[in-house]
């Protein structure tokens, strides 16, 4: 994706119950497909020019965001991620559209259906005739270099985020592990994250 290809479409002032933001949002050429728009905002907290700033790259999760499922730890992750930004009184969150790694909501559902017949969630998503993550980090990285930041510390687990904003030119300080107590239910959600998808956690 080149850098002249994303727009800032808004701005505007973002009260929420971690404290005050300002909301961005913006708008890019995806970088696999021209014709496919993405669209992304960031929630920006304090002076995230002073020092290299704490960073959540979160994708949308419908189900675990809103509804508030036990499948996975994306709510757990966000509020996590929040409650530090919070903490620390400055930070970014940037929120992707990318439901279920890149695959969409309905696609999502269907490996949901396989997963209860026993698959875990990567050999859902191939069996659907998907990669394991269809997820694309480049849009991230140009938002950052929009709001003026080219150091973070990134709140991840996942190694992936960590090189494609080292290779959009931002410089990943530190990688800030992102773990919650999970439920239950997401257990082997978790070990295949660790297992196949290369996320690292210290207690799994």
């Amino acid at each position: 994706m080149h850098s002249n290809t994303i727009q800032p479409v808004a701005s505007a002032d973002f009260p929420t119950r971690w404290g005050k933001f300002r909301i961005y949002g913006f708008r890019a050429a995806s970088s696999s497909d021209e014709n496919h728009i993405e669209e992304a905002v960031a929630l920006v907290m304090g002076d995230v020019h002073s020092a290299p700033p704490l960073v959540r790259i979160h994708s949308q999760c419908l189900t675990g965001d809103v509804f508030h499922s036990l499948r996975c730890d994306c709510r757990q992750q966000l509020e996590l991620a929040l409650s530090m930004i919070r903490d620390e009184g400055t930070g970014i969150l940037i929120y992707e559209q990318q439901e279920g790694r890149g695959i969409g909501l309905m696609a999502k559902l269907q490996a949901y259906q396989l997963q209860d017949a026993g698959l875990d969630t990567v050999e859902a998503n191939e069996r659907l005739g998907f990669k394991a993550d269809h997820r694309d980090f480049a849009l991230p990285g140009q938002m950052l270099k929009a709001l003026g930041v080219s150091k973070v510390r990134l709140l991840s687990n996942n190694p992936e985020k960590v090189d494609a904003l080292e290779q959009a030119g931002i410089q990943v300080v530190e990688r800030v592990p992102c773990e919650v107590d999970p439920s239950p239910h997401a257990e082997e959600y978790l070990k295949t994250k660790k297992a196949k998808l290369g996320h690292l956690f210290s207690s799994r």
